[in-house]
């Protein structure tokens, strides 16, 4: 019987040895055969890559950086131009909502909340210099009022119809 036991150990064992080459066998023709076609890359991902690890400032010097640097100031206002923030919307009430609330709704930052105790000074220089500093942005007494809300996507029309649409909804 220790023979027979032997035999088959023998036999198995080739087999296992035998399947084993197979393996290694396949596994060499796919990888010759997967080299034979190389992968286009996609040009997402070579973006994704490109992005992540783009310098973040220039150094500018002389007059080829200045004109570098108003170059880059005109392509980013560009940019922030063709952009229409909520699709152009000249709704006060949705530009309040999803921008100017953040901070108009609790006064954060010193931001004048939708009383008109709060407004009635404010007022009293004029609609036109209200609009003028929400563009332009205004340093005040209780905080910093960013330009556009801090959204350079909005169009000084869709800024007075916020800052109108405010000083219709005092309470």
């Amino acid at each position: 019987m220790r023979n027979h036991d032997l035999q088959f150990l023998k036999h198995f064992s080739m087999v296992i040895v035998f399947l084993m080459g197979v393996t290694v066998v396949l596994l060499i023709g796919a990888f010759y055969a997967h080299s034979l076609h190389p992968v286009d890359p996609d040009p997402r991902a070579e973006a994704r890559v490109a992005e992540r690890i783009r310098p973040v400032g220039g150094v500018y010097a002389g007059e080829t950086g200045a004109a570098a640097i108003a170059a880059a100031a005109e392509a980013a206002a560009a940019l922030a131009a063709s952009q229409v923030a909520y699709d152009g919307t000249l709704d006060g009430s949705v530009i309040y909502a999803q921008l100017c609330g953040a901070c108009h709704t609790n006064g954060a930052g010193g931001a004048p909340t939708l009383d008109r105790a709060h407004w009635d000074a404010r007022i009293a220089k004029g609609v036109d210099t209200l609009v003028k500093h929400a563009i332009e942005g205004f340093q005040g007494e209780a905080g910093l009022m960013p330009a556009r809300g801090g959204n350079p996507s909005l169009n000084d029309a869709q800024v007075e119809a916020t800052v109108k649409w405010m000083i219709d909804n005092l309470k």
